[in-house]
């Protein structure tokens, strides 16, 4: 007669917590929304450093134009691949002294950085790339975006399941994962400072693109999601601290 005696306890229990405006495994309507909200936050900034680490737009290295020449030479590349483009002068503004943007239309031929495939450093416009530091950006942004995965299975089995101390992983998952993005970020531009001081020969111009500003945003937003699930596991403060500071050195 235990077992039953038992279960019917147990449904009493989860009756009576729904009646108060919970849903049965641990969260009030009012938490379960304020997870939801820093969950939404995180998504967005996972979202965005899926795009940055996606695309091959966080540099574009471009030449300068020449005289007697209907086309010139620009590259854009990223983590893993970059591209020479052959654009037509025609369509490159007047008030450029430099081939580019890359996103105008033309012949464009895109690889990915022998490093990834024979071990080789690349050459881009006769510069030479750093391999180690672009491999090392390359992993970096691997390990942010496998933290962001636990982060959020963290995050999924707290609303699914009710586990309130997976909040605490899961924002820390979030801050380390925007923090290794930043520092993807970094290392890059120390990649790219390096390729342009590789050979002085050719003059070059380069200046980073979307990528970038959106593993910047990435970053930002991914560490205040974490605060913020950090923030919901906190106790609460009280609201008026003198009062139960003086309460409290008078009962002593």
């Amino acid at each position: 007669m235990m077992w039953p005696n038992f279960f019917v306890q147990e449904e009493e229990q989860r009756f009576s917590g729904r009646g108060r405006g919970q849903r049965g495994k641990g969260l009030t309507d009012a938490q379960e929304g304020k997870i939801k909200l820093a969950f939404f936050v995180a998504l967005i900034g996972v979202t965005l450093t899926v795009l940055a680490v996606g695309t091959e737009f966080w540099v574009e290295v471009n030449t300068y134009k020449q005289n007697n020449t209907s086309t010139c030479e620009a590259a854009h590349f990223g983590l893993w691949k970059f591209c020479y483009k052959k654009l037509m002068l025609i369509d490159v503004e007047d008030y450029r002294a430099t081939c580019g943007p890359a996103e105008l239309p033309g012949e464009s031929n895109c690889s990915y950085f022998k490093f990834f495939t024979t071990g080789e450093n690349a050459l881009i416009f006769q510069r030479i790339t750093h391999k180690d530091l672009n491999i090392t950006a390359a992993v970096m942004s691997l390990l942010s975006i496998t933290l962001m995965v636990m982060g959020s299975i963290c995050i999924t089995m707290v609303l699914s399941k009710g586990v309130e101390f997976l909040l605490k992983p899961a924002s820390f998952f979030f801050v380390l994962s925007g923090t290794f993005v930043l520092i993807t970020m970094e290392i890059f531009r120390q990649a790219v400072r390096w390729l342009m001081a590789s050979n002085q020969h050719v003059r070059l111009e380069y200046e980073y693109s979307w990528s970038v500003a959106c593993a910047a945003a990435a970053g930002g937003i991914l560490i205040f999601g974490g605060v913020c699930c950090l923030v919901l596991v906190l106790p609460p403060l009280p609201k008026k601290p003198w009062e139960y500071c003086m309460k409290k050195g008078s009962s002593s």
